[in-house]
């Protein structure tokens, strides 16, 4: 772990928060309630277990009195609708995933256009071998940081962090590059262009250092490389303009949204995305631990602008998808499996005192699951290389939960709730590679899009017809190896057999720099490296 005094990060590195900073930054009426938890009549049979016994049933704390919002009466909207907002909206209801894109990406007032800023080294990259140990290699990054100037004292400070492209600079995206660029020459060269789309760039180092090295290393290859960089923030992309593309003309940013991806890449690419997904909005679950039933968060914010969540029947179709995968997949529910196997145990469960109707908040990557559609249906012989956190500390209380997070006065200040004043704070989430694997071979594998008449296919020489792949794939059916997708139709690989893709694997961030780093450029005189040491809460899913 590093420590580098008053600089805020996005993970590893944080101050703890002083509860009086933390009220002061938020809404001090936030609440979360049950909807479908109903107040006690008068009649009410004291033995029907749906009627609550106490507030704790539905309350964060019993000393919250229940509100008597009509929710009905509640505009219900969305991210997208709010995009031209120039204040955070009240009177209003929106799905939980919709709350946190909009207070991380509203152009207005959101986190990234607004606090957010990339530590960048301007050129300058650390001399690794000359450094004596880490201790000192913290304290040059510390510099860095310090470089920045202290935080205005009249609101939230300017939220900077760092990534390990920018760290680690060059010798982290020469990794990523060897990566890529020996998937491509075993598979499509000279077949095929070497095509990259990355999204998330930041300040375009990642992709300066991936060209650079292809320049110097594979001019073959560099002359054949087309990269496309797919950008949501209009101030990065001209960050990322000026800096790429005078260097290297073979640069296309686009400024878009991923999720509005309306463009079909027939080629082979490869699609990177590099601390990208921890940021992409999540949706609340929460179990009916009677019936075991889906309820979807809604977060309402009244007039005044506090903020609740309420609990209702799942009936967005995102969601809804999200749990038929989940449920094919059996990954298990935020329930313990003694619950689940008897009606009679849950009954008599939830007969005691201060028991919970609901199961702890459950928070979904259904933002996660939009862009492995999105890839499904516009990038249909991609290769993913993707890399983010697994683990993450202070997060706050739910199963797969975020770190939730703003700078006070040079302090790092992180929050026990997700309801907080929208723009001001960080909001990212872990991510469970496992899973993320599982259904992401599922969708590849599983949910091809419809099969394209012959005047749409694409010609190369790696393709024949489709009646040779069938029949290609019959003749070597009496084996298929278990960690290849099947074969598209009127694909083949550079052998000429019907071989599908190789399935995707998880790595750690050590496994992953052993295999690609050139790891002699990172050592220190003591023989520490941090390329390998540092990030052990990462992993890699190519």
């Amino acid at each position: 772990m590093l420590n580098l005094g008053t600089a805020s990060t996005r993970c590893l590195w944080k101050r703890p928060a002083h509860d009086i900073l933390r009220r002061g930054l938020y809404s001090t009426h936030s609440r979360t309630r049950n909807r479908t938890a109903k107040p006690k009549p008068e009649t009410a049979d004291k033995n029907d277990i749906n009627v609550p016994r106490d507030r704790w049933n539905y309350n964060v704390s019993p000393l919250l009195q229940t509100s008597q919002t009509k929710y009905s009466d509640l505009e219900f909207v969305t991210a997208n609708a709010l995009e031209r907002a120039t204040e955070p909206p009240r009177g209003v209801q929106m799905l939980v995933r919709d709350f946190i894109e909009d207070s991380l990406y509203n152009p207005n007032y959101g986190y990234f256009p607004n606090q957010a800023t990339i530590f960048n080294s301007d050129g300058s990259t650390v001399g690794f071998n000359s450094l004596r140990d880490s201790t000192e290699f913290q304290e040059v990054v510390a510099q860095k940081y310090a470089a920045y100037g202290a935080d205005k004292h009249d609101g939230p400070g300017r939220q900077l962090w760092h990534t390990p492209t920018e760290l680690f600079k060059p010798w982290f995206g020469r990794a990523i590059a060897q990566c890529l660029v020996a998937e491509y020459l075993l598979k499509y060269f000279p077949y095929e262009d070497f095509i990259i789309y990355e999204i998330g760039a930041g300040n375009g180092t990642l992709a300066m250092d991936i060209l650079n090295f292809l320049q110097e290393v594979h001019p073959e290859v560099y002359d054949r490389t087309r990269y496309n960089i797919i950008e949501i923030s209009g101030r990065l992309v001209q960050v990322q303009k000026k800096r790429l593309h005078k260097v290297h003309p073979n640069v296309r940013v686009t400024h878009k949204s991923i999720f509005h991806w309306e463009t079909k890449e027939p080629a082979p690419c490869f699609f990177v995305a590099m601390e990208v997904i921890d940021n992409f909005a999540h949706d609340v679950v929460r179990y009916d631990l009677q019936t075991l039933e889906p309820y979807q968060g809604v977060v309402t914010i009244d007039s005044h602008g506090d903020f609740e969540t309420i609990y209702t029947p799942v009936s967005d179709p995102l969601i809804a998808e999200f749990l038929d995968f989940k449920h094919h997949l059996k990954h298990p529910l935020p329930v313990s499996r003694l619950l689940q196997s008897s009606d009679t145990l849950r009954k008599l469960y939830l007969s005691m005192p201060f028991a919970p109707n609901l199961s702890r908040e459950e928070y979904i990557p259904t933002r996660l699951l939009s862009l492995l559609q999105t890839l499904r249906n516009y990038f249909p012989r991609h290769r993913l290389l993707l890399s983010d956190f697994s683990s993450l500390p202070n997060a706050i209380n739910g199963v797969n939960a975020p770190v939730v997070q703003t700078r006070f006065r040079n302090t790092t200040v992180p929050c026990t709730t997700l309801l907080v004043r929208q723009g001001y704070f960080d909001i990212f989430f872990p991510t469970d590679f496992e899973r993320l694997r599982d259904m992401y071979e599922y969708i590849m594998s599983h949910h091809h899009p419809s099969g394209k008449s012959k005047s749409e296919m694409r010609s190369t020489p790696l393709m024949t017809t489709s009646t040779s792949i069938s029949l290609g794939e019959d003749y070597f059916s009496s084996y298929r190896s278990s960690d290849r997708r099947s074969p598209l139709d009127g694909v083949t690989s550079a052998s000429g057999l019907p071989v599908g893709e190789r399935k995707s694997n998880v790595f750690t961030h050590s496994e992953f720099m052993e295999t690609y780093a050139e790891l002699n450029r990172t050592r220190l005189r003591n023989g520490e490296n941090p390329m390998l040491d540092f990030y052990k809460n990462v992993k890699f899913l190519f």
